[in-house]
């Protein structure tokens, strides 16, 4: 079976806004940053609600800063 995953361009979006920190990303949607680190490197999945909020900050919709793609298989994995 396919397995998908989350991508993000968020250290993106916050470079091209002002070189915005994680911590004051963290601060406008109400988690910390240990959260938007995580996020960030795809180590965890947004909820639904949290990934509106960080659309929102940037005024984009929300496929604009993630993107449900198929993972590469890695050949290593077994």
């Amino acid at each position: 079976m396919e397995k998908y995953i989350i991508n993000n361009i968020i250290r993106r979006f916050r470079f091209e806004h002002n070189e915005m920190t994680q911590e004051e990303l963290a601060l406008k949607v109400g988690v910390t940053r240990q959260t938007i680190i995580a996020i960030e490197k795809g180590n965890y999945s947004p909820s639904l609600e949290l990934a509106f909020k960080i659309a929102q900050v940037f005024n984009v919709t929300l496929e604009e800063v993630f993107m449900y793609v198929l993972k590469e298989e890695n050949k290593f994995e077994k």
